[in-house]
């Protein structure tokens, strides 16, 4: 049974994006939305990564909505826990929390081709329905423990980054940190400060750069309160000097050999050992998996409570781990920073759109999406963060506002015009992903390196190959074209509903 209260928009997800998505809704004249969120509190990402040392790697000036300006950034990289409670006063000051119900979990989306409404299911079996939906929980919203033998086996005590124990006691114990990538080099540093021993259990090296951090000077806080402009100015430079690394970090130009040798610089400044700075010498191009930005994660690694640990990882036992060299590591503690999944193939629940069509099962060999935001088949659904919309030089969140305004122009054509529904055309999105799958193979992401960015079978889901200059020029054009618009109760003689 369809609960009566059908709802204009409905948002799934409260952090960064969803929050967004409800004050551009505001600003387009959509009252009619509520936002679903599975926790407590709003924050998503940054309400939930509270792991010692947790920070952006994005400036913060850069990494925050240009339609919500903070003035009052406490650093370059602000942590985790600022940028929370920036989403909490987002949330606060544009009265978007009265609309969020919390505490309700998705697991499943049903589109109604009769009504063109969508019915969302949640966990606690309560549903609800809406004529548009907005799909923001992320890129990230839920952690990956690693396929390890013997994970079960170990009796010690067990961390995930993304599941931190604040009342575990690192004092006098004997710790393993396993990953190397953007968690890790945050993590490891704090660790080395508190722990007995702390060994790091490497995979594959990764190419890092110097966090150029500090605090914000009071004179600079009060000049961005008082005169918004300049931290306008201070942005866009910051946007442009990111923009400009594109063209070493997207495609492979003498600009890449260039990161490459400031990359091993930075490494020879920063180790004296040569063997460790050979296990810390990557063996791939700059760019093809994410670049790491930290100063002191090189000298926590040369600390005398520390020691990197290259071998393969064999098996997990009773007491530790046991490396393919034969040696087993008496530990007390793992902290498993391993990664999240990123759900490549859709979100974790079933959508079922046009006809009864699975998006998992459609996207199971790779997501495809028009502009990364809809799904043929799928009417009405905007996705955020969705295939191939990952930047590798530049704020995620420059892209995630170009999404917001082409959703929003999306929901309010349908609203306005009375819609049934919108429908991207089968022929403009095979045509779209052609051409950024052909533009990818040019890419550094497809050079040859394991990363999260790629399937199993090495099909690139995740990044957009360009500028994102260029992204955003493409969210801007909203071509009503492009789709296929149905109109409530119109049907042709065969029966069929009417396109607009």
């Amino acid at each position: 049974m369809m609960p009566t209260d059908i709802y204009d928009t409905l948002i799934v997800g409260a952090g960064f994006t969803g929050i967004g998505a409800g004050i551009k809704l505001c600003e387009a004249g959509v009252d009619d939305f509520v936002i679903l969120e599975r926790s407590d509190r709003v924050g998503g990402t940054w309400r939930d990564n509270t792991y010692p040392g947790a920070a952006c790697d994005v400036p913060s000036l850069l990494y925050s909505y240009s339609f919500v300006k903070n003035s009052s950034w406490s650093r370059a990289y602000s942590p985790a826990d600022e940028i929370c409670r920036h989403i909490e006063d987002m949330t606060e000051e544009f009265d978007i929390i009265r609309r969020i119900r919390f505490g309700v979990e998705v697991n499943g989306l049903e589109f109604d081709e009769k009504t063109g409404v969508w019915t969302v299911k949640t966990t606690g079996r309560k549903r609800f329905c809406a004529r548009t939906v907005v799909m923001a929980s992320g890129p990230l919203p839920d952690h990956k423990w690693p396929e390890i033998r013997g994970l079960d086996t170990y009796e010690g005590h067990k961390i995930h980054s993304a599941q931190w124990d604040h009342d575990y006691d690192f004092s006098g114990k004997r710790v393993a940190v396993i990953g190397t990538g953007a968690s890790a080099v945050q993590i490891v540093p704090e660790l080395v400060k508190q722990a007995e021993f702390v060994k790091v259990f490497q995979r594959t090296p990764g190419w890092v750069m110097p966090r150029l951090d500090g605090s914000t000077p009071e004179a600079a806080k009060v000049l961005f309160a008082k005169v918004p402009a300049v931290q306008e100015l201070a942005r866009q430079a910051l946007f442009w000097g990111h923009e400009i690394t594109a063209t070493a970090m997207v495609w492979d130009t003498p600009l890449t050999g260039l990161v490459a040798r400031l990359g091993k610089a930075h490494l020879r400044r920063a180790v004296k050992d040569p063997w460790l700075r050979r296990q810390l010498t990557p063996d791939f191009r700059p760019g093809c998996k994410r670049m790491l930005i930290s100063s002191d994660y090189y000298p926590a690694l040369q600390m005398d409570n520390c020691k990197l640990i290259d071998w393969p990882i064999a098996t997990m036992s009773p007491v530790g781990i046991r490396t393919s060299d034969g040696v087993e590591h008496h530990l007390d503690c793992i902290v498993f920073a391993t990664g999240y999944d990123v759900h490549l193939t859709g979100p974790p629940y079933e959508v079922t759109g046009l006809g009864g069509r699975s998006l998992s099962q459609e996207w199971a060999a790779g997501a495809q999406a028009y502009k990364s935001i809809n799904a043929h088949g799928y009417p009405n659904l905007f996705f955020m963060t969705g295939p191939n919309s990952g930047p590798g030089h530049n704020s995620l969140l420059v892209y995630v506002e170009g999404q917001l305004d082409y959703a929003v122009s999306g929901i309010t054509t349908i609203l306005r015009e009375n819609l049934k529904y919108l429908d991207v055309r089968q022929d403009v999105q095979t045509r779209y992903n052609e051409g950024i799958q052909k533009r990818l193979t040019k890419t550094t992401w497809m050079s040859g390196c394991s990363s999260w960015y790629l399937t199993a079978d090495g099909f690139n889901a995740s990044m957009y190959p360009g500028f994102a200059t260029q992204y955003l020029r493409q969210m801007r054009d909203f071509r009503f074209g492009d789709y296929v618009a149905v109109e409530h109760g119109v049907r042709t003689a065969g029966g069929a509903l009417s396109s607009a």
